[in-house]
Protein backbone atom coordinates (compact mmCIF):
# COMPACT_ATOMS: atom_id res chain seq x y z
CA UNK A 1 0.00 0.00 0.00
CA UNK A 2 1.51 3.59 -1.28
CA UNK A 3 1.58 5.83 1.97
CA UNK A 4 -1.37 8.36 1.12
CA UNK A 5 -2.56 11.66 3.38
CA UNK A 6 -6.63 11.77 2.89
CA UNK A 7 -6.83 15.02 4.27
CA UNK A 8 -5.31 18.70 3.75
CA UNK A 9 -3.94 21.16 6.42
CA UNK A 10 -6.33 22.59 8.02
CA UNK A 11 -9.29 20.42 7.39
CA UNK A 12 -12.49 20.11 10.20
CA UNK A 13 -12.48 15.89 10.86
CA UNK A 14 -14.73 14.02 13.23
CA UNK A 15 -14.50 10.89 15.28
CA UNK A 16 -14.13 7.95 13.25
CA UNK A 17 -12.49 9.67 9.62
CA UNK A 18 -9.84 8.49 8.73
CA UNK A 19 -6.89 10.76 8.12
CA UNK A 20 -4.03 8.36 6.35
CA UNK A 21 -2.81 5.13 5.52
CA UNK A 22 0.96 4.02 5.61
CA UNK A 23 2.83 3.43 8.68
CA UNK A 24 5.18 6.74 7.30
CA UNK A 25 2.85 8.97 9.16
CA UNK A 26 2.94 9.75 12.85
CA UNK A 27 -0.48 10.18 14.63
CA UNK A 28 -0.72 12.57 17.48
CA UNK A 29 -3.03 13.04 19.99
CA UNK A 30 -6.25 12.97 18.75
CA UNK A 31 -6.13 10.06 16.75
CA UNK A 32 -5.61 6.68 16.86
CA UNK A 33 -3.91 4.04 14.29
CA UNK A 34 -5.84 0.91 13.33
CA UNK A 35 -3.87 -1.45 11.31
CA UNK A 36 -2.25 1.00 8.39
CA UNK A 37 -4.74 3.77 9.29
CA UNK A 38 -4.85 6.80 11.53
CA UNK A 39 -7.92 7.56 12.94
CA UNK A 40 -9.78 10.64 14.23
CA UNK A 41 -11.11 10.36 18.09
CA UNK A 42 -11.89 13.62 17.93
CA UNK A 43 -13.71 16.39 16.37
CA UNK A 44 -10.73 19.45 15.43
CA UNK A 45 -8.44 21.20 12.74
CA UNK A 46 -6.14 18.77 11.35
CA UNK A 47 -2.58 20.75 10.88
CA UNK A 48 -0.14 18.70 9.18
CA UNK A 49 3.62 19.09 9.87
CA UNK A 50 5.58 16.83 7.41
CA UNK A 51 4.66 13.43 8.31
CA UNK A 52 3.06 14.65 11.44
CA UNK A 53 -0.34 14.84 12.03
CA UNK A 54 -2.10 16.63 14.50
CA UNK A 55 -5.82 17.75 15.41
CA UNK A 56 -6.53 21.42 17.19
CA UNK A 57 -9.62 20.35 18.87
CA UNK A 58 -12.87 23.26 18.34
CA UNK A 59 -14.26 22.74 21.29
CA UNK A 60 -12.22 21.41 24.31
CA UNK A 61 -12.43 23.00 28.10
CA UNK A 62 -9.75 24.97 29.13
CA UNK A 63 -7.18 22.28 30.56
CA UNK A 64 -4.36 24.26 33.32
CA UNK A 65 -0.61 23.55 32.69
CA UNK A 66 2.87 24.73 34.10
CA UNK A 67 4.17 28.10 31.75
CA UNK A 68 0.51 29.08 30.74
CA UNK A 69 -0.33 32.74 30.71
CA UNK A 70 -3.58 33.25 32.13
CA UNK A 71 -6.24 35.96 33.13
CA UNK A 72 -8.11 35.42 36.26
CA UNK A 73 -10.15 36.84 38.91
CA UNK A 74 -9.73 37.63 42.31
CA UNK A 75 -12.78 36.12 44.11
CA UNK A 76 -11.46 35.61 47.69
CA UNK A 77 -8.66 37.11 49.94
CA UNK A 78 -6.60 34.46 51.81
CA UNK A 79 -4.63 35.02 55.17
CA UNK A 80 -1.47 35.46 52.92
CA UNK A 81 -2.53 35.84 49.48
CA UNK A 82 -5.47 35.62 47.01
CA UNK A 83 -7.65 33.13 45.59
CA UNK A 84 -8.04 34.18 41.61
CA UNK A 85 -10.94 32.07 39.20
CA UNK A 86 -9.37 30.92 35.69
CA UNK A 87 -12.68 30.49 34.35
CA UNK A 88 -14.49 27.52 33.99
CA UNK A 89 -14.13 24.90 37.44
CA UNK A 90 -10.58 25.77 38.50
CA UNK A 91 -9.11 28.29 40.47
CA UNK A 92 -5.80 29.36 41.76
CA UNK A 93 -3.99 30.65 44.77
CA UNK A 94 -1.84 33.81 44.08
CA UNK A 95 0.74 33.91 47.05
CA UNK A 96 1.97 37.28 48.86
CA UNK A 97 5.64 36.79 47.55
CA UNK A 98 4.57 35.92 44.04
CA UNK A 99 2.43 38.63 43.92
CA UNK A 100 5.01 41.62 45.25
CA UNK A 101 8.00 42.31 46.65
CA UNK A 102 6.94 44.45 49.36
CA UNK A 103 7.42 43.46 52.88
CA UNK A 104 3.86 42.70 53.98
CA UNK A 105 3.52 42.32 57.70
CA UNK A 106 0.60 40.53 59.59
CA UNK A 107 -2.73 42.15 59.54
CA UNK A 108 -2.20 44.05 56.85
CA UNK A 109 -5.69 44.54 54.43
CA UNK A 110 -4.29 42.29 51.66
CA UNK A 111 -7.36 44.17 49.30
CA UNK A 112 -4.96 47.31 49.13
CA UNK A 113 -3.06 45.33 46.42
CA UNK A 114 -5.69 43.27 44.83
CA UNK A 115 -9.13 44.22 45.51
CA UNK A 116 -12.36 41.23 44.87
CA UNK A 117 -13.27 41.94 41.58
CA UNK A 118 -9.77 43.02 40.22
CA UNK A 119 -8.06 40.73 36.76
CA UNK A 120 -4.49 39.85 36.37
CA UNK A 121 -2.53 38.84 34.07
CA UNK A 122 -0.20 35.81 35.85
CA UNK A 123 1.65 32.26 35.06
CA UNK A 124 0.64 29.23 36.27
CA UNK A 125 3.82 27.70 38.36
CA UNK A 126 2.44 24.63 39.55
CA UNK A 127 -0.58 22.43 38.93
CA UNK A 128 -1.00 19.29 41.25
CA UNK A 129 -2.59 16.09 40.46
CA UNK A 130 -5.81 17.08 42.25
CA UNK A 131 -5.90 20.38 40.34
CA UNK A 132 -4.07 22.84 42.92
CA UNK A 133 -2.99 25.30 40.93
CA UNK A 134 -0.32 28.20 41.89
CA UNK A 135 0.08 31.60 40.25
CA UNK A 136 2.92 34.54 40.01
CA UNK A 137 2.62 37.98 38.98
CA UNK A 138 6.23 37.64 38.97
CA UNK A 139 7.55 37.87 34.78
CA UNK A 140 7.89 40.38 31.96
CA UNK A 141 4.38 41.50 31.39
CA UNK A 142 2.71 40.15 34.23
CA UNK A 143 0.70 42.18 36.31
CA UNK A 144 -2.96 43.50 37.29
CA UNK A 145 -5.18 44.80 34.66
CA UNK A 146 -6.49 47.94 35.09
CA UNK A 147 -9.90 49.43 32.86
CA UNK A 148 -10.35 47.90 29.47
CA UNK A 149 -12.89 45.05 28.55
CA UNK A 150 -12.93 41.34 28.72
CA UNK A 151 -14.14 38.61 26.41
CA UNK A 152 -14.35 35.05 26.99
CA UNK A 153 -13.70 32.87 23.83
CA UNK A 154 -13.25 29.13 23.60
CA UNK A 155 -9.80 27.82 25.07
CA UNK A 156 -9.48 25.70 21.96
CA UNK A 157 -9.60 28.53 19.44
CA UNK A 158 -6.74 30.81 21.42
CA UNK A 159 -3.73 29.70 18.96
CA UNK A 160 -5.92 30.34 16.39
CA UNK A 161 -6.58 34.11 17.86
CA UNK A 162 -3.06 34.22 18.55
CA UNK A 163 -1.64 33.76 14.89
CA UNK A 164 1.66 31.44 14.46
CA UNK A 165 4.12 33.60 16.58
CA UNK A 166 1.48 36.62 17.46
CA UNK A 167 0.78 37.83 14.26
CA UNK A 168 -3.22 37.45 14.20
CA UNK A 169 -2.88 39.12 17.27
CA UNK A 170 -0.44 41.59 16.30
CA UNK A 171 -2.58 42.60 12.93
CA UNK A 172 -5.73 42.87 15.26
CA UNK A 173 -3.80 45.36 17.73
CA UNK A 174 -1.98 47.34 15.04
CA UNK A 175 -5.15 47.97 12.76
CA UNK A 176 -7.31 48.71 16.04
CA UNK A 177 -4.17 50.35 18.00
CA UNK A 178 -6.17 48.49 21.07
CA UNK A 179 -3.78 46.73 23.50
CA UNK A 180 -5.18 42.93 23.61
CA UNK A 181 -3.96 40.21 25.60
CA UNK A 182 -4.95 36.35 25.03
CA UNK A 183 -4.95 34.38 28.07
CA UNK A 184 -4.81 30.60 27.48
CA UNK A 185 -7.99 30.31 29.63
CA UNK A 186 -10.00 32.01 26.72
CA UNK A 187 -10.01 35.01 28.36
CA UNK A 188 -9.07 37.61 26.12
CA UNK A 189 -8.47 41.52 27.73
CA UNK A 190 -8.64 44.70 25.01
CA UNK A 191 -7.65 48.32 26.51
CA UNK A 192 -8.18 51.31 23.39
CA UNK A 193 -10.39 53.74 22.58
CA UNK A 194 -14.15 52.16 22.92
CA UNK A 195 -14.93 52.17 19.26
CA UNK A 196 -11.86 50.48 18.17
CA UNK A 197 -12.44 48.11 21.27
CA UNK A 198 -15.71 47.01 19.81
CA UNK A 199 -13.75 46.69 16.13
CA UNK A 200 -11.49 44.26 18.11
CA UNK A 201 -13.65 42.59 20.13
CA UNK A 202 -15.56 41.58 16.36
CA UNK A 203 -12.27 40.45 14.96
CA UNK A 204 -11.62 38.10 17.80
CA UNK A 205 -15.36 37.22 17.45
CA UNK A 206 -14.49 36.60 13.89
CA UNK A 207 -11.36 34.50 14.22
CA UNK A 208 -12.69 32.56 16.81
CA UNK A 209 -15.93 31.51 14.51
CA UNK A 210 -13.69 30.87 11.26
CA UNK A 211 -10.63 29.63 13.00
CA UNK A 212 -11.29 26.22 10.53
CA UNK A 213 -11.49 28.09 7.60
CA UNK A 214 -8.66 28.62 5.39
CA UNK A 215 -6.83 31.80 4.45
CA UNK A 216 -8.13 33.67 7.42
CA UNK A 217 -5.43 36.09 7.93
CA UNK A 218 -5.94 37.61 4.46
CA UNK A 219 -9.78 37.91 4.99
CA UNK A 220 -8.92 39.54 8.66
CA UNK A 221 -6.91 41.83 6.99
CA UNK A 222 -9.42 42.86 4.29
CA UNK A 223 -11.93 43.16 6.85
CA UNK A 224 -9.95 44.91 9.62
CA UNK A 225 -9.16 47.62 6.53
CA UNK A 226 -12.61 48.01 5.40
CA UNK A 227 -13.53 48.62 8.95
CA UNK A 228 -11.06 50.90 9.88
CA UNK A 229 -11.49 52.98 6.76
CA UNK A 230 -15.18 53.21 7.17
CA UNK A 231 -14.33 54.65 11.00
CA UNK A 232 -12.45 57.70 9.41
Amino acid sequence: MTDTLLVKDKDVVVPGETLAQGMSFVPSTGMYRDGENIIAAKIGLVSVEGKVIKIVPLADPYVPKVGDIVIGEVNDVLFSGWRVGLKGPYSAVLGVKDATSDFIGRGVDLTQYFALGEYVLCKIINVTSQKLIDITLRGQGLRKLNGGRLLAVNPAKVPRIIGREGTMTKMIQDATKTEIVVGQNGVVWLNGDPHNEVIATAAIRMVEQNAHKSGLTQTMKTWLDEQVKGGR
